[in-house]
């Protein structure tokens, strides 16, 4: 059984800041299968093994989350990345490279390239899938507990948003049996964004949401 939390992270003025976490629990984990958790808020901000950094293919970091990850993980991992350019090229479409995650709270970060809209029949679906079933793959591998995504593509490369959370629940559906005792952490920043994982996620479930405050 499938389970799923969904937090709603509060605006906090200053690190040392109570933060309270709105959550609703649609039903219990299982031991078997694959965590998820629903959060809004600052992907920098969350704590996990791994983060995924939906980067462009020089991974030189760029503007909006690639950059703000860039940012926040110090020129530590701007560095690991040149040295994998120097090697590969380039970051191809679908591709995921992990690098060390510097100062953010997490052991790696994954950096993959998501495919740019171009109206749905140039495979964009499959090389969206990629990104996320990569990004899973290395987190099995290298035996990791928790992994953050944020909506990859659905930004400036103008993948429409609610075709996009379409693909991450595929690949949810295959991948949950082959995870077990992973978490898999979606963060969003975007209200909107946030409530789409909601509708796609816990619409499915078949139970009344409950709501905590911590």
């Amino acid at each position: 059984m499938m389970g799923l939390l969904v937090f709603d992270f509060c605006k906090c003025t200053a690190p040392a800041d109570f933060v309270q976490i709105l959550f609703f629990v649609v039903h219990s984990f299982g031991e078997d299968d694959m965590d998820i958790q629903l959060i809004q808020g600052d992907i920098t901000k969350v704590s996990a093994d791994a983060i995924v950094n939906a980067a462009n293919s020089s991974l030189m970091g760029g503007g909006g989350v690639d950059g703000a990850i860039h940012r926040a993980g110090g020129p530590e991992i701007l560095a690991e990345c040149r040295e994998i350019i120097s090697r590969i090229g380039s970051c191809n479409k679908g591709q995921v490279v992990p690098t060390s995650a510097g100062r953010l709270k997490a052991r790696y970060l994954f950096h993959t390239v998501g495919p740019v809209w171009q109206g749905g029949a140039a495979g964009e679906a499959e090389l969206l899938a990629r990104c996320y079933e990569g990004s899973l793959c290395l987190a099995m591998e290298r035996n990791l507990s928790s992994i953050t995504f944020r909506a990859i593509s659905s930004g400036v490369y103008g993948y429409p948003k609610e075709e996009a959370v379409q693909v991450v629940r595929s690949v949810v559906d295959r991948w949950h049996e082959k995870t077990a005792g992973l978490t898999v952490i979606f963060v969003n920043l975007s209200r909107d964004m946030h409530r789409l994982y909601e509708k796609m996620f816990a619409g499915d479930a078949g139970a009344n949401l409950s709501e905590r405050k911590i």
